[in-house]
């Protein structure tokens, strides 16, 4: 699109189906890899993806033209294909259809970059429950309480 100019970041989280703990440190580098090379597949621009043994983080940078839904789409359907491809998990591997997506100003970015790579440490201090409720309500995202993400079963 000439002429149009935009610098847009998204921080997408999404969960395990059934929020179970399966993504191993045997593997989780090369997974979130993969996922970070998907993202960059769509167009968009990743700049870190970590995360839990429950879940992900993606902070990326995206363009008018894309939609954030079909980078997430893209995303998830094919890791998921790689990690089941890949053997590691003796059960067949699904994400969560749901995610959040939060918007970010470059000025921020840099904070969320290390809140990104710092997941474990983080999650040690406050459950994934705790963190994503804190981000809805800190960008004032409306949501139904048994829509959330449950507690790890």
């Amino acid at each position: 699109m000439p002429n149009t100019y935009s610098k847009m970041y998204c921080q997408a989280v999404f969960a395990v189906k059934y929020r179970k703990a399966v993504i191993q440190d045997v593997f989780k580098s090369e997974l979130f890899a993969v996922i970070g090379n998907l993202i960059n597949e769509t167009g968009a621009k990743t700049l870190i993806v970590n995360g839990h043994f429950d879940h992900v983080h993606c902070l990326f940078q995206f363009y008018p033209k894309q939609a954030i839904s079909e980078i997430m789409k893209n995303s998830k359907a094919k890791s998921s294909k790689w990690l089941n491809e890949s053997k590691l998990l003796e059960n067949r591997f699904e994400w969560q259809v749901a995610f959040g997506s939060f918007t970010y100003s470059e000025r921020e970015i840099p904070t969320i970059f290390d809140y990104v790579k710092n997941q474990e440490n983080h999650h040690q201090k406050m459950t994934f429950n705790e963190d994503y409720l804190r981000m809805l309500k800190a960008h004032n995202i409306e949501f139904l309480p048994e829509y959330v993400f449950k507690e790890l079963e």
